[in-house]
This record gives structure tokens, C-alpha cells and sequence, in this order.
């Protein structure tokens, strides 16, 4: 920390030099970015996963691993990254808008003396950021299910979007803007429970790691804290997550559309799927979770690190 003289000749420590907000928001959704790249492979695994077996045929895929050969045999490696240009946009428009959300309401309540909001507080401000976040990117996010979903579809019912512009572009134009912001409610309610999930089980799960007497408060014990996190938030939030990835990619036949709404969507799957159908793509929607946030603050840090040398040193 750098010290500036003061008239009377004593030296007053200054504050370092940070990054301006719009740097941070925009470092936070090229990281969400680049760990894209490497997770989008899993997400359209699981969201072949939650779609097959619909309407009572029968289940495609016996497992994620035969999901995964199945679609590198009939699609190819770049099979396996189709939808990633909405991916891509996802993060640059859900990650960023969350991010800057939270920053805003965390600066604006925390209290005059530098006193941070308390636990339940910043509870609040987590699921609020997501839930508006969800809402900034749901029309990606319906690219990006109907991208990863065409694949599995006969050449004559495929919709061919060439990238994610494109499918936002013909969406518009052959189903009206608003279905750019179907099924925005599952999606802002998964965001929600996402948060408040991963917020309670992380604590909970560290203090009774730490309780156990074989844990010290260390990175292995946040690993491990974190895993048990994983875990709770993807049993908490796959249903919700069905329901958004198969009213995102429902089609209207005959003026109808294949579901009501989302509760119409749990109980067709419970009636014709079964119960437990609500949990298809556990696997790779919990394999995605840890390798995407670690990507993400290993890219964080580094696009920090670079910006602290070459734009604030000296």
C-alpha cells in the first residue's frame, strides 16, 4: 500500500488502485466465458438427458455416458459443441448482469462505518441478483436448449439454427419476441434455488466437516465442503430445471402448446416418466457445477492479475 506525506511530515497510507466497476463486471463474464468452452460438452449431455424419454417414448439414453459416445458417434466432436455460441452468450449476458447486481446492492447496504450486510442479507442479495440475472439471459438460454436439443430431432423436424444469433433472429421472427422469454420463470426460480442452496449447504457443510475433528479450515476442507454443496444444489434445483429445458424447447402443435405451464411439466413426467425422471442429467449437471465455478475463478484471476500489471503498476 503506497503512503503520501502529509503537510505536517507524517505519511497517510492511500488506498491501492482497483479496477473500475465495468472492468470487474466484464472480467466476471469472460471468465463465466472460458469456462464455458470447456463445460458446454456436459451441458449438452444433460440437457439430452432431461429430454429424452418425453411424452412417454421410449428413454434414449440409458446413461450419461452413453448419451455422451451415442451423440460422438452419430454428430462428431463438434457434435458435442453444438449450442456453444449461446453458451457463450449466457454468460456474457447472465453472469455479467448478475455480477453487477450483486455488487450493487452489496455496496449500497452495507452500512456507513464499512459494515457488510449480514448472512441472511446477502442471502437475499445473491437470489435476487441471480433471479434478474436469469431473467437478463433467458433469451440465450432458449438457444441454447434448442440448439443442444436439435440433434437428437429427424433432419425434417430439425430447426437448424445456424448460430445463436441466428436462432434468436428466427425465433423472433416466426415465433413473436416474447418466446425469447419462455419459460423465464422456471429459469429465474432455478437461479433462485441455486443460490440459496449452494449459500446454506456450503456453510453447513464446512461446519460439519470442521466439527468431525478430521478437517482443518483449509482449501482440502472447502473442496470438500464445496463437493457436499454440488451435490445439494443439483438435487434441489433439477426439477425446476426440467421443467425450464422442456418448456424452453416445446413446440405448438395445432395452436397447442406441448405443456400448460411448469406444473403441467412436472406432472406429465412424474405420470409418464416417473418420479425420479425429475433427476435425468444428475450426472453431468453435477459434473459441470465444480469445474465450471473453479474455471471461472482461475480465469477471474488471471484477467486481474494481467490488469493489475499492465494497467495499474507503477
Amino acid at each position: 500500500m503506497a503512503a503520501a506525506a502529509t503537510p505536517g511530515g507524517g505519511e497517510v497510507a492511500l488506498k491501492p488502485r482497483t479496477s473500475p466497476k465495468s472492468v470487474k463486471f466484464l472480467f466476471g463474464g469472460l471468465a463465466g466465458m472460458g469456462a464455458t468452452v470447456f463445460v458446454q460438452p456436459l451441458d449438452l449431455v444433460k440437457n439430452r438427458m432431461q429430454l429424452s424419454g418425453e411424452g412417454a417414448k421410449t428413454r434414449e439414453y440409458k446413461t450419461s455416458f452413453h448419451a455422451l459416445t451415442s451423440i460422438l458417434r452419430a454428430e462428431g466432436l463438434r457434435g458435442i459443441y453444438t449450442g456453444l455460441s449461446a453458451g457463450l452468450l449466457r454468460q456474457a449476458t447472465y453472469t455479467t448482469t448478475r455480477l453487477g447486481i450483486y455488487t450493487v446492492l452489496f455496496e449500497g447496504l452495507t452500512g456507513a462505518d464499512g459494515t457488510p450486510p449480514g448472512f441472511l442479507l446477502k442471502a437475499v442479495i445473491g437470489m435476487t441478483a441471480g433471479a434478474t440475472g436469469a431473467f437478463v439471459g433467458t433469451p440465450a438460454e432458449v438457444a441454447l436448449i434448442r440448439m443442444t436439443a436439435d440433434g437428437r430431432l429427424p433432419l425434417d423436424q430439425r430447426r437448424g439454427y445456424k448460430n445463436v444469433f441466428n436462432a434468436l433472429l428466427r425465433i423472433v421472427k416466426e415465433e413473436g419476441v416474447l418466446t425469447l422469454w419462455r419459460g423465464c420463470i422456471p429459469t429465474m426460480a432455478r437461479a433462485v434455488v441455486v443460490n440459496a442452496a449452494q449459500l446454506a449447504s456450503y456453510s453447513q457443510s464446512k461446519q460439519f466437516l470442521l466439527d468431525s475433528g478430521h478437517f482443518s479450515d483449509n482449501i482440502f476442507c472447502h473442496f470438500c465442503a464445496s463437493m457436499i454443496s454440488g451435490l445439494v444444489t443439483t438435487a434441489a434445483s433439477m426439477p425446476v430445471d426440467i421443467v425450464k429445458t422442456r418448456i424452453q424447447n416445446m413446440r405448438t402443435i395445432d395452436g397447442k402448446p406441448e405443456y400448460k405451464n411448469g406444473l403441467d411439466v412436472l406432472v406429465k413426467v412424474i405420470r409418464y416418466e416417473g418420479f425420479f425422471s425429475l433427476w435425468k442429467g444428475f450426472t453431468p449437471y453435477y459434473a459441470r457445477l465444480g469445474p465450471h465455478t473453479v474455471l471461472t475463478f482461475i480465469f477471474l484471476e488471471q484477467m486481474n492479475k494481467a490488469y493489475k500489471k499492465f494497467f495499474l503498476s507503477g
